[in-house]
């Protein structure tokens, strides 16, 4: 016997859902994938059971549907786009010359060699904007710094070492630039207090007084990279 008996699709007002018989379960549950596709698996055949069950659920769903639509990954068309400070411009745009360029030499525009060309942008624009920005806020905030890097990282937006070292994403420059300057003053902060005590976010916000707003918008933003 198999585990799966059937698929269906049902509804519940404007959502829909694929509805599983998994008759060896021994409870109902519904799922809302990263996608926001969403999955109802239960052991009961009775289908007005489940469609009851979907409307028992919907506020649930909606909450999840919405914390997706929070965390959705921006994308672009790649070798037609390039997302750059929070915007997308096209690939025939003066903000994309020198992506475009590195396209134009590509032999063979596979995939990994495209993406490659992507991260060399991103880190080359980074190398060019972020530098001035962190000097910039150094400065005001009257800090020093040893040394400044960049590298593509995969969880966190920059860091600063115990040695004065301050590390950068170079996928910051995908988005908009007063959330780079959010980063940059975090991550300086860190110079004084090695830690996220209260004192470490009020000296952020005396320099960004909405820092707590634009760290929650940095928090919604899932970037592929």
């Amino acid at each position: 016997m198999t585990r799966f008996l059937m698929h269906k699709t049902i509804t519940c007002k404007e959502l829909c859902a694929t509805l599983i018989y998994a008759p060896k379960l021994k409870h109902s549950y519904i799922q809302v994938k990263h996608d926001s596709s969403i999955i109802i698996k239960t052991p009961y055949r009775q289908e007005k059971y489940a469609i009851e069950f979907f409307h028992e659920k919907e506020s649930w769903i909606r909450k999840q549907l919405h914390k997706n639509s929070l965390h959705k990954p921006l994308h672009v068309n790649l070798e037609d786009e390039v997302l750059l400070f929070g915007e997308i411009y096209s690939i025939d745009s003066d903000e994309a010359h020198y992506l475009r360029k590195k396209l134009q030499r590509l032999q063979i525009a596979n995939k990994t060699k495209v993406l490659s060309a992507y991260d060399n942008f991103y880190t080359h624009t980074a190398k060019e904007y972020l530098p001035q920005r962190v000097d910039s806020f150094a400065q005001i905030m009257q800090l020093e710094y040893k040394t400044l890097k960049f590298r593509k990282m995969k969880s966190r937006w920059g860091s600063c070492s115990s040695e004065k070292v301050i590390t950068l994403n170079t996928q910051l420059i995908k988005v908009h630039k007063e959330l780079i300057d959010y980063v940059i003053v975090h991550e300086l902060a860190h110079l004084v207090h090695m830690n996220h005590s209260k004192d470490f976010h009020d000296l952020v916000a005396k320099y960004l007084p909405h820092a707590k707003a634009l760290r929650k918008k940095l928090k919604n933003i899932s970037l592929s990279l």
